[in-house]
């Protein structure tokens, strides 16, 4: 992400330091992940130490220093899923993908997480893809699910 680029989700929020999250966010959404340069860039900008943006940006979790895939999976190990089988989903979804909890393949196609709950118990074992709910999942069902993103 360039200079102009950040400049421009700043301006876009008056350049008030107030907006920083909002505009990590924006730059997040943007990048998929939070480049030491722009975080150097929104610094300078808002006037805010860099330390400070750092400890915000690990603190708070929707933030990620590192490159993530471009499909984000979650797989939730909440009560519900857990007992219906959602740590062999999980099982699944680390072999066909390559990837742990908290990794992003070598590609760049998927980072893998586990939350503690996505709010569809119901439909527990519960995997999100990008926002869309894939639920009732055995781990037989877990490869047609990921194909759908390749």
């Amino acid at each position: 992400m360039n200079n102009e680029r950040v400049d421009q989700i700043i301006e876009k929020h008056n350049g008030e330091a107030n907006s920083l999250i909002q505009v990590l966010l924006e730059v997040q959404n943007e990048n998929r992940w939070l480049p030491r340069q722009a975080l150097e860039r929104i610094s300078e900008k808002l006037q805010v130490p860099l330390t400070r943006i750092q400890h915000i940006a690990t603190f708070y979790k929707a933030f990620s220093l590192v490159p993530k895939g471009r499909h984000e999976i979650h797989i939730c190990m909440g009560t519900a899923c857990h007992v219906r089988g959602s740590q062999n989903v999980l099982d699944a979804v680390k072999n066909l993908t390559g990837i742990n909890p908290g990794e992003t393949d070598l590609d760049l196609k998927f980072s893998l997480e586990t939350v503690n709950c996505l709010g569809c118990c119901a439909l527990g074992p519960v995997m999100e893809i990008d926002g869309q709910i894939h639920g009732k999942l055995s781990p037989a069902d877990t490869a047609g699910a990921l194909k759908k993103y390749e």
